[in-house]
């Protein structure tokens, strides 16, 4: 079943029900991968299905038949990536690599630098969708609302931010005054529960009133080396150092 190509449905996937299948998946199965064996998957599950076809006035109908639970537990964890979103580009490729590395939820921000609103949503969700059918997971990312700031802050639970003062060797202990980070708070990867929500700031990184305020919720600050990474190439980072 390694070779087999991989289909994520809504549905309450179960064995032995027949479900329609939209044209653009039953086409891309039949003529494209010219197969009518495939996995279907969804709600954390995955199935062995078949392919079945009709022809109804020269109209195909594409339908699928629920064969066997293969029972391959989801490789997906419990970690929300927050982030400012970004131009539209390269949040898509964000978003893309954060489902890869098994993200559960996407929580979009806006932060005082937050420029990009104007965000397609709709194309978001099919490429964490397509993310999700090529590494393996057996469910999608959730995409939640928008929220502001210091909603989010507020309301955070185990949250980890990528703190880009680590790269100029200065944290914030108070209103302008700054210190080296010891090694002791610099986060060691893997030390943090997998229910973490990590925090991506803005192109521009976050004002001072979000660092005090991050600082004052006590958020953890992780580095991510001594270099100023993109945000996309900063959630990847963050996400492999609290996982790995």
């Amino acid at each position: 079943m390694q070779n087999l190509p991989r289909i994520y449905l809504t549905e309450n996937l179960a064995v032995g029900k027949t479900f329609p299948l939209p044209p653009d998946r039953g086409h891309y199965l039949s003529r494209v991968m010219r197969t009518d064996k495939f996995l279907a998957f969804g709600n954390g599950e995955e199935f062995l299905a078949e392919l079945k076809q009709e022809t109804n006035k020269k109209t195909i109908h594409y339908s699928l038949l629920v064969v066997q639970l293969t029972g391959r537990p989801d490789p997906s964890g419990n970690m929300t990536l927050a982030f400012a979103p970004i131009k539209q580009a390269r949040l898509e490729e964000m978003l893309n690599m954060a489902t890869q590395l098994g993200v559960a939820a996407l929580q979009p921000v806006i932060t005082d630098r937050t420029d990009a609103r104007n965000i397609n949503w709709e194309r978001i969700r099919k490429i964490t969708t397509e993310a999700a059918e090529q590494s393996g997971r057996n469910s999608i990312p959730e995409i939640r609302p928008p929220v502001k700031f210091g909603e989010f802050v507020a309301d955070a639970k185990n949250l980890v931010f990528a703190d880009e003062r680590f790269a100029h060797e200065k944290i914030n202990v108070g209103a302008n005054n700054y210190r080296a980070p010891t090694k002791s708070q610099i986060l060691v990867g893997g030390s943090l529960p997998l229910q973490a929500t990590i925090f991506i700031g803005p192109e521009g990184g976050f004002s001072s009133a979000e660092f005090a305020a991050l600082d004052a919720a006590k958020a953890v600050g992780i580095s991510l080396g001594k270099t100023i990474l993109r945000a996309e190439t900063a959630a990847a980072v963050a996400i492999a150092l609290v996982t790995k």
